[in-house]
């Protein structure tokens, strides 16, 4: 991502256009579960948060993997555009 902190460095304040560059629309999360039921009760709360920050569909692709010690979550969510998926990452703490 290009940045434009240097022309901002007399004012303690960062360029919009520095931190949403309109490019990474995506997020991609691995998470490990102990079993399979925890895994897809997971994707399902992640699966509705990107719902509700979505303004157009959002593309979601999931995978599960038997690893050992469990049960290996891979999700992708690719939204419309990268404030949404601001939005999206920042409700995953919730």
């Amino acid at each position: 991502m290009k940045t434009k902190l240097e022309e901002s460095k007399t004012c303690c304040c960062v360029d919009v256009g520095a931190v949403i560059d309109g490019e990474d629309c995506s997020v991609v999360l691995e998470e490990l579960f102990a079993d399979k039921a925890q895994a897809e009760s997971r994707l399902n709360l992640l699966i509705e948060k990107a719902r509700k920050a979505e303004s157009d569909p959002c593309e979601i692709t999931s995978e599960f993997t038997e690893v050992e010690g469990g049960v290996q979550l891979n999700a992708s969510f690719t939204f419309c555009c990268q404030a949404e998926s601001l939005i999206f990452q920042l409700g995953l703490n919730r």
